[in-house]
C-alpha cells in the first residue's frame, strides 16, 4: 500500500518545495605544482599529483 495525501498540494506549494532542487557549479582550487584548476582531494588531470606526490606518470610532450 502506497501512502495517501489527505488533501491536495497546490501547485504553489509543490513548486515552493521543488524550487531549491538547483545545481552548483562545482568548487575548484589551484593545484600546488602546476597551479591547474582542479576539483579538490583529487588527482590533478594536468600533472598528476596529489598532495605534492606524484600519483600517474604523465608523458612530457
Amino acid at each position: 500500500m502506497s501512502i495517501c495525501p489527505k488533501n491536495k498540494s497546490s501547485k504553489s506549494h509543490r513548486d515552493k518545495r521543488r524550487a531549491n532542487w538547483k545545481m552548483s557549479a562545482p568548487t575548484l582550487v589551484r593545484c600546488s605544482k602546476c597551479g591547474a584548476l582542479m576539483m579538490p582531494h583529487r588527482v590533478c588531470k594536468n600533472c598528476g599529483t596529489y598532495n605534492k606526490k606524484q600519483i600517474i606518470k604523465m608523458d612530457e610532450a
